[in-house]
């Protein structure tokens, strides 16, 4: 790839889990009344036609990564469990009264922190305290996060009893070295373990987070890394870029110095290397960063043009409602997003008052809800259309912006709509950003968003 380009467009940029995302959220306009307006909105809408989607946070961890940004407690308490458990399912019980029936579950994820933290038994304790108010959509898919260290066979086995049949392991990389910097020690031996468990136990979708721009990390580290995780075969990968977001993050990415970090044209051969090799080894590109075999579904949905993307990352099914529960947990009604209160504390809190424990958000307008049709479009599909239904009154500065894009080699104009090419889809966040008309009027003051490249 052109040196140029990567100099040119390696900028900061959303990554668009959400559009507006989260620091052009509307907080004037939002409140937690409005947010249940919108939800309850929604949920009547699509419950009985598609069924919903529950994101459940689980932070704990018992060591910190310093590559991580994702909202964790650090702590080897686990006494901490139950009581977190406990107010999932007070928060989970105050949604539930509000709904008109009873909420049919079609997608459920664990994330975290380190869900894995919590006992199998603790774990079905919340499964089936979930399912204590819900119902399992008859096309459910049911996922979790998985540390290579800290998965057992039994919560495998338990998770899959209930239900779950997909679970991601994140990796990052085999280097000693940059293990060592990103204070993630994990042996590939602990990896084909519990890969070749969830296997044999009967999962249909094994899927490992691969990283590449992490300190130290060299081109030959990057090469090893997939060869050896080809050799485990998981049916689905995402391999993506280090988000270096210390002024967000505080010390928790400090753990190395930042000229020990790959920069641009030498961070995206990183990238263009490992996704080549990712092709020769069967692996196919699905969005942004994601990589899958023919016979997973995030292909299939793919090649049907159903794949869907939100806060939980790319899925292969789309409910129009998504809600989050736990602390920091983002939920998604299409009109509108909702965050709950970060800290674990403060979560408590507000539980105890009986109220949901959101604390911002954003209702979006009818100007939002196209714009972000469109953002969608090009992050799951790599091109959009604008036809009558996705016209708005900003295109004209939108087409203005995509022309030097296209003149560029990144992208073909087409009289309603455009087209990435292979060379595009790596700046596909650029593209986005031509579109993300919060970000173009109030360009920030200091750096919020991680680099493009």
């Amino acid at each position: 790839m052109s040196i140029s380009l990567i100099q040119k467009y390696n900028v900061p940029g959303p990554r668009y889990t959400s559009y507006p995302t989260v620091p052009y959220w509307d907080l004037d306009t939002f409140d937690a009344s409005k947010w249940k307006q919108t939800y309850l909105q929604s949920f009547n809408e699509s419950n009985t036609s598609e069924g919903i989607s529950l994101y459940i946070h689980l932070p704990f961890c018992e060591s910190l990564c310093t590559f991580c940004g994702c909202h964790k407690r650090i702590t080897k308490r686990h006494e901490v469990e139950s009581p977190y458990i406990t107010a999932v399912l007070k928060e989970w019980d105050l949604y539930c009264q509000t709904f008109s029936e009873q909420p049919i579950i079609k997608e459920l994820h664990l994330g975290g922190g380190t869900p894995t933290f919590f006992s199998p038994e603790n774990l079905k304790t919340l499964i089936n305290g979930i399912f204590s108010k819900a119902e399992r959509a008859k096309d459910h898919e049911f996922s979790f996060e998985g540390h290579p260290n800290n998965t057992s066979r039994e919560h495998l086995q338990t998770l899959f009893e209930l239900g779950f049949r997909r679970v991601s392991y994140g990796v990052q990389d085999y280097s000693p070295i940059v293990q060592k910097a990103i204070h993630r020690d994990q042996s590939f031996h602990n990896v084909a373990k519990v890969t070749f468990w969830a296997k044999e136990i009967g999962y249909t979708s094994i899927s490992h987070d691969l990283i590449y721009g992490l300190p130290f990390q060299t081109l030959e580290d990057v090469i090893d890394t997939i060869e050896k995780t080809k050799s485990l075969s998981p049916d689905r990968l995402a391999f993506y870029s280090y988000a270096h977001v210390p002024w967000i993050k505080g010390n928790g990415q400090r753990g190395f110095k930042d000229e020990d970090l790959p920069k641009d044209d030498t961070k995206r051969l990183l990238y263009e290397i490992g996704k080549q090799l990712l092709e020769k080894k069967g692996y196919h590109e699905i969005g942004m960063d994601h990589f899958a075999l023919t016979t997973d579904s995030m292909y299939q949905a793919f090649q049907d043009k159903k794949l869907h993307r939100n806060f939980m990352g790319y899925t292969s099914s789309k409910t129009q409602l998504m809600i989050g529960l736990g602390a920091s947990s983002i939920s998604d009604s299409w009109y509108g997003f909702a965050q709950n209160e970060k800290s674990i504390e403060d979560y408590y809190a507000l539980l105890d008052k009986n109220e949901i424990p959101v604390f911002k958000g954003h209702i979006l307008s009818s100007e939002d809800v196209i714009i972000r049709k469109h953002i969608l479009n090009i992050m799951c599909h790599f091109k959009t259309s604008w036809n009558n239904e996705l016209q708005f009154e900003a295109l004209p500065e939108v087409l203005d912006r995509l022309q030097e894009l296209a003149a560029d080699g990144l992208l073909v104009l087409l009289p309603n709509g455009l087209q990435l090419n292979e060379t595009g889809k790596a700046f596909v966040r650029n593209v986005c950003m031509a579109f993300d008309l919060h970000l173009q009027k109030h360009a920030p003051q200091t750096q919020l968003f991680s680099m493009t490249v």
